[in-house]
């Protein structure tokens, strides 16, 4: 029997395509959608198509019946299947109508390509960019991870400045983790959040009949990461009183617990982080001099993200990967626009605002990829059609955004946004369906 030109042409396509009838049973599946799935053709068709891909969204959010539903094609929507051993594999799938001669509709097709390469390159690259949990590749980053080893390996204590939420504790776990006395404790505490009566009694403890409440003794951070680390978080906000204490501490490794008149040995590991510029602070006779060279032996200064904007596809593909284990979704990663809005913003609060918009977006997104109305209302373009124009916006882009916002401007009225936009109705009706506009009732 002749071979149809129909598979001939299909089977020379890269990528996975299959169709659908209308009870979504496949009539027709390629070469490369057999060797993407490990199921034959023969095996598939006649198949609902469910069956053959087990995918994460066949279920809850199957991309063919959105487009049979809506007549809308989706494009290069981000899925798993399992093949027929049971491995997960991650693909990018397109679809569209499939009509008869006379215009009827008949099924659907579907287009696939295999991400598995795609996505074995990214966790190259999150292997080769990621240091002891710390992401990045940007020369401020690189440098910083060529030099951490040997800080680790020091008894020297190390200040950490930079910007709040650009991961200073995260550095000093590092550094900790990977120093000699990585098995022994690691104990922060944030020096700002207490005054120095409590900031006094957390650090060194305190003994029973110290104070009124003071039942029995209780050990301070300092006893407590005996042998390790302690890390002393914003120590720029810490009053001259408690400056003092610490820096006996630093010069003599000896503290005296509330209550004690025997000083105790210290034997730990001093690191230390601020999110001031300390050395303005000494300028100012707000921070003491001498405290601030016993702390700053060794100083890392971590960038802002605004510093090293090439690190936000990295972190942000970090996060997603994190989001999935714990919340056991199977979201793939970021739109391209999404990524663009990311890649704009100024990011005050750096990763840990990077962090909570991700969380945010995982919220709303079921899967696939995060698109920009998943986004916190902040981050999305702006309602003004001024504010919305951005670099490299396609013609469609920018026709959408001037039709919705026309529409809204009327309260739903389509034919006076028609009018202020100088198109007749049906022209502007064709265009809400031809671009996917979604428009507030009338």
């Amino acid at each position: 029997m002749k071979p149809d030109v129909r598979d001939i042409i299909l089977d020379s396509i890269a990528d996975g395509v299959f169709t659908v009838d209308d009870q979504w049973r496949i009539t027709s599946f390629n070469r490369a959608a057999e060797q993407i799935t490990g199921v034959g053709r023969d095996e598939a068709i006649g198949q609902r198509c469910c069956e053959v891909f087990r995918a994460s969204i066949c279920e809850s959010d199957c991309a063919l019946k959105q487009t049979l539903a809506t007549g809308r094609p989706i494009g290069n929507k981000a899925v798993y299947i399992l093949n027929a051993n049971g491995q997960r594999i991650p693909i990018s799938i397109s679809t569209a109508i499939l009509k008869d001669a006379k215009g009827k509709v008949i099924g659907g097709v579907e287009t696939f390509r295999d991400l598995t390469v795609v996505e074995e390159l990214r966790k190259e690259l999150a292997a080769k960019y990621t240091f002891a949990d710390i992401v990045g590749r940007s020369p401020a980053m690189r440098r910083l991870f060529d030099i951490l080893p040997e800080i680790a390996a020091s008894e020297s204590t190390v200040l950490i400045e930079g910007p709040s939420g650009t991961g200073k504790e995260l550095f000093a776990r590092a550094i900790h983790d990977l120093s000699p006395r990585g098995k022994k404790p690691f104990v922060a505490i944030n020096c700002g959040a207490l005054p120095d009566t409590l900031l006094e009694s957390e650090l060194f403890g305190y003994k029973a009949g110290a104070f009124t409440d003071a039942r029995q003794d209780k050990p301070g951070r300092f006893q407590l990461a005996e042998g390790g680390t302690v890390f002393l978080d914003e120590i720029g906000d810490i009053s001259p009183a408690m400056q003092s204490r610490l820096l006996r501490v630093l010069q003599e490794r000896v503290y005296e617990p509330l209550g004690s008149v025997a000083p105790q040995q210290a034997d730990v590991r001093i690191l230390a982080a601020t999110n001031k510029n300390l050395a303005h602070l000494v300028s100012e006779g707000r921070f003491r001099e001498d405290l601030y060279y016993r702390i700053n032996v060794i100083r890392l200064e971590l960038p802002a993200l605004r510093d090293r904007r090439e690190d936000i596809p990295l972190l942000v593909d970090h996060l997603v990967a994190k989001f999935n284990r714990l919340r056991g979704k199977d979201v793939a990663g970021v739109a391209e626009d999404v990524l663009a809005l990311l890649m704009e913003h100024d990011w005050p609060g750096n990763i840990r605002e990077l962090e909570n918009v991700i969380e945010h977006a995982f919220v709303l997104c079921r899967g696939g990829l995060i698109q920009v109305n998943h986004l916190p209302p902040s981050l999305r373009p702006k309602a003004a059609a001024g504010a919305r124009w951005r670099p490299g916006m396609t013609l469609e882009a920018m026709e959408r955004v001037l039709i919705a916002d026309a529409v809204r401007r009327h309260g739903g009225n389509r034919k006076a946004a028609a009018a202020e936009l100088g198109i007749n109705p049906s022209t502007l009706f064709r265009k809400v369906k031809a671009l996917g506009i979604d428009l507030p009732e009338k």
